[in-house]
């Protein structure tokens, strides 16, 4: 549907969408004892959150069941992404996809033994030409790279079977070295291994290099003002894949941007914010992406968010695609949505050429639970002091006079592009991350929506607005209605 002016929509459309939303969540009823697994009521329904197996509590703590904090180990292997994350180095949770948007958790890959305590956070690879020798059969080998709990020792565990079980290397520790959170990938023009490791001197990343995944060696300077979490990879700038630059990730989600010629890592960029919330940190990408997808995608810990009375702990942000652009001030990475979430578009609704007036609401009361909000700013036609959206009684702002965007009380500079501001919007039940501008800025809040407002107002203070086009998607649930315990 579209239209040339609206002031609310009409009754039809909330009956509409409101009937669209008991479709697609699946819910149980909120004051039943025990709602189904995974539909609890704020659990939240296409951001990932872990399961109880055998241990079902309330307000789970670190080392519990339901509980999940670090990104680790992810890793692509014939068809399917392989997600891990810690349950507070007790064990490594795993979950698989075939679309990076619907996930089945798995029992958890391993954990903590009398030897080497527990495993603590790393990355994981897939050894397609049997470099360390450790395959036993046609599937390809995965190797995921831990550290023990006393910062000393760099061990690894392998699977044969596409991580349905896994064996701790019985020559374990592969490398003795502080610190912690081993991040391993290929490096094709050297044809060996690299490793990115959180180590001493103060708060600085070191890098390794293998032949075969078990033997390995120090090179280069240590790269400073690091602290845990590395990530290491390389993107087209611009998109021109002849012109390429290497990133280096901070356990904040913080990068910078330089150049590697297999020796050493030359920065060539200041070290830059890559989220402005309250809720991300421990951020990892995805290793080995199938050749003809090429894309690199993000996911991170949702930290220190807050879930009362609910059977899990913690989530992990949207999945989304890095990308390194030049602008105006300098090379910026952006973070957008992945295009999967079209997998879980329900209803959709869109305006164009819209002039706001003060008192006016563009979106009416339009009712949901989930959504992905577009919304473009023509600044030429726009005099107002803010544009505000409010998301089930959360609020994302666009302040004309600062060039600047506020979610959830989070604030930062973002200029027009071209006389034009957008703005993305992804609203789950326990979080708000919006994206600025094709993703040159990025701000992930956990926070709680509010049942009791109406779902979506979308208005101008302080004068007149032109929004070029708002878009609203509601979302079904990435859940399947029941999930067995």
């Amino acid at each position: 549907m579209t239209s040339r002016r609206m002031g609310s929509i009409t009754a039809a459309v909330v009956a509409f969408l409101n009937a669209a939303l008991v479709c697609a969540s699946g819910q149980e009823p909120a004051n039943q004892t025990r709602a189904g697994l995974y539909h609890e009521s704020l659990r939240p329904q296409f951001h990932f959150t872990a399961r109880y197996w055998n241990d079902y509590r309330l307000n789970p703590k670190e080392h519990q069941e339901g509980w999940i904090n670090d990104v680790n180990g992810l890793v692509y292997l014939d068809g399917e992404y392989h997600f891990f994350a810690q349950r507070w180095w007790s064990c490594w949770l795993h979950a698989v996809s075939k679309d990076l948007v619907h996930w089945q958790e798995l029992p958890p890959a391993f954990g903590k033994d009398d030897k080497f305590g527990g495993t603590q956070s790393g990355g994981a690879v897939v050894d397609y030409d049997n470099t360390s020798g450790l395959a036993t059969g046609k599937t390809p080998v995965m190797v995921a790279f831990w550290a023990s709990t006393d910062n000393l020792r760099q061990c690894i565990s392998y699977s044969n079977d596409r991580g349905r079980t896994w064996v701790k290397y019985d020559k374990n520790p592969v490398l003795v070295h502080p610190q912690r959170d081993p991040k391993v990938f290929w490096y094709a023009p050297e044809k060996r291994w690299i490793m990115i490791l959180y180590g001493p001197p103060n708060n600085s990343y070191l890098l390794f290099f293998s032949k075969n995944l078990l033997d390995w060696t120090k090179f280069g300077e240590p790269i400073p003002d690091m602290y845990e979490c590395p990530d290491m990879f390389e993107l087209p700038l611009d998109g021109n894949l002849a012109h390429k630059k290497w990133v280096i990730v901070n356990g904040d989600g913080s990068y910078v941007v330089g150049a590697f010629d297999g020796t050493a890592f030359h920065a060539e960029t200041r070290k830059m914010r890559g989220d402005y919330g309250r809720n991300f940190y421990a951020t990892m990408t995805w290793n080995g992406m199938p050749a003809q997808d090429g894309r690199r995608i993000q996911v991170a810990w949702m930290r220190g968010g807050s879930y009362p009375d609910m059977p899990f702990n913690q989530q992990i942000t949207f999945p989304a695609e890095l990308t390194l652009r030049t602008l105006p001030e300098e090379i910026r990475l952006c973070r957008n949505p992945i295009r999967e979430i079209e997998k879980i578009y329900d209803r959709g609704y869109k305006l164009v050429d819209q002039r706001l007036k003060p008192g006016e609401s563009l979106l009416g009361g339009l009712p949901g639970e989930l959504f992905d909000i577009r919304i473009e700013i023509d600044m030429a036609k726009t005099n107002c002091e803010q544009i505000v959206l409010n998301a089930r009684g959360n609020e994302v702002k666009y302040l004309v006079k600062e060039q600047a965007v506020e979610s959830c009380g989070v604030r930062q500079e973002l200029k027009p592009r071209s006389q034009r501001v957008s703005l993305r919007i992804l609203v789950d039940r326990m979080s708000v991350e919006t994206f600025g501008n094709e993703g040159e800025v990025s701000i992930t809040n956990q926070v709680r929506a509010q049942a009791s407002k109406s779902a979506l107002t979308l208005n101008a203070i302080g004068g007149e607005a032109h929004i070029g086009s708002v878009s609203v998607h509601t979302l079904r649930s990435i859940w399947p209605a029941r999930v067995a315990r």
